[in-house]
């Protein structure tokens, strides 16, 4: 038996996010979906099928956008938009004795194949083949169709994420107490703390209404509060008075201060000083300026609508905040509108509102947004990487220039280009 996550033609919903990596590699709670799976189906080798573009952002795999290198042999495929659930994880220990497509909607969620049929199902998969009929299943229900799915799947999946690391016995990462001294931990049978971080006197650790997961080399400072559920990813620091409130993921190697509420921050990105973020969603190499500000709740409170593809969408939720791709940065007291989308490589600054959407390598501020030259960008992306010893590969920067040539037909839309 193998097992293959993939994604589907839905990944585009969650641009521009999904720009430099695959779905199933964003965050929602303490991992990202792959890492879920990965966890779950433990001593099981987890093959991926993703658009080829994508290889350099995807670790220890090589793409399978044909199928080709996938075995002819009973084979589950799953959704990378589908968050396991105790159903879905025991349909996967299962060996039914005949093909089976099951779903919610025209939501495909997992499809097994007997050995013989791999390359026609992938061919279905990416919409070149025989059509698979759904079959519906009543455990099916986690399907995250938008960004801000991500964001509120977040305090339910950090629960499910701590009880899976207990389990997993913490795979080693404790720390002694001593790293802990003058720190208050509440509730402290909930909180898990990975080997070498470090909690500053001052510090508050709220687990009474949720757990609190700290990875490896944290360093939480002194006057910080964090409020489960929540999660922070090895090698990241939390400033000194800043407030974490509950539902919030931050990644690896972030920097966070100020105030924090129920959103997802994916990894080597910083937002260390004051000023709010609620309730969005925030890329990789994102640097939030001094007193950066989003709204997350209309005056009206009424529903959110956010641009996706071109198009508005009505989000049905009363909180959406900010969606900002990798590479962007906005500058000191940028005040973001409700349901803002950030495309990737963008510059914003100045003290009025910018537009609602951004197109990917916009630069400007007050409405005068002009394109930011693709040299331009690589250089300062090649010097925010090298800060974290990070090397920009030749494979990665093909991919930054692709992007750049897709995203031109938006930024003529916007009259940026």
């Amino acid at each position: 038996m193998q097992y293959c996550l993939f994604e589907d033609t839905a990944c585009t919903n969650f641009l521009p996010l999904t720009f430099f990596r695959p779905v199933f590699d964003l965050r929602c709670g303490v991992f990202t979906i792959r890492e879920k799976y990965e966890s779950l189906l433990s001593r099981i080798r987890l093959h991926l099928l993703y658009r080829s573009q994508l290889q350099p952002f995807v670790e220890n795999t090589a793409s399978l956008a044909d199928g080709s290198d996938l075995a002819e042999e009973d084979t589950w495929f799953i959704n990378g938009r589908l968050l396991p659930t105790n159903a879905i994880v025991a349909m996967l220990k299962s060996h039914p004795r005949e093909d089976t497509a099951i779903g919610s909607g025209r939501d495909l969620g997992l499809v097994f194949v007997k050995g013989g049929r791999v390359r026609d199902a992938v061919k279905s998969l990416n919409g070149n083949g025989v059509d698979l009929k759904i079959q519906p299943f009543p455990g099916m229900t986690s399907f995250v169709q938008y960004p801000w799915d991500l964001v509120l799947g977040t305090a339910e999946e950090i629960p499910a994420d701590f009880r899976l690391l207990k389990r997993m016995k913490h795979r080693g990462k404790k720390t002694s107490k001593s790293l802990v001294r003058g720190a208050h931990l509440i509730n402290r049978g909930d909180i898990i703390l990975g080997r070498g971080s470090v909690i500053r006197p001052g510090a508050v650790l709220d687990a009474e209404h949720g757990p609190i997961v700290i990875g490896a080399d944290v360093t939480i400072m002194s006057n910080a509060f964090i409020e489960g559920p929540a999660f922070v990813g090895d090698n990241s620091i939390i400033k000194v008075g800043a407030k974490i409130y509950h539902g919030t993921s931050i990644g690896p190697r972030c920097k966070v201060g100020g105030e924090v509420e129920a959103s997802v921050i994916q990894s080597y990105s910083n937002k260390q000083h004051e000023g709010y973020l609620g309730h969005s969603y925030v890329g990789s190499w994102v640097n939030l300026g001094a007193d950066t500000n989003t709204s997350d709740l209309k005056n009206t409170y009424g529903t959110v609508r956010v641009m996706v593809n071109g198009k508005q969408v009505d989000s049905g939720r009363q909180f959406v905040g900010l969606i900002i791709g990798d590479h962007s940065k906005s500058g000191i007291n940028v005040m973001f509108d409700t349901g803002s989308v950030v495309g990737v490589a963008c510059n914003v600054y100045g003290a009025k509102i910018p537009p609602k959407y951004l197109p990917s390598f916009s630069w400007g501020s007050e409405g005068k947004f002009v394109e930011h030259q693709i040299e331009k960008c690589l250089e300062t992306a090649r010097r925010v990487m090298a800060r974290r010893d990070v090397v920009m590969s030749a494979a990665y920067e093909k991919v930054f220039r692709e992007v750049f040539a897709a995203t031109l037909a938006e930024r003529k839309a916007a009259g940026v280009a």
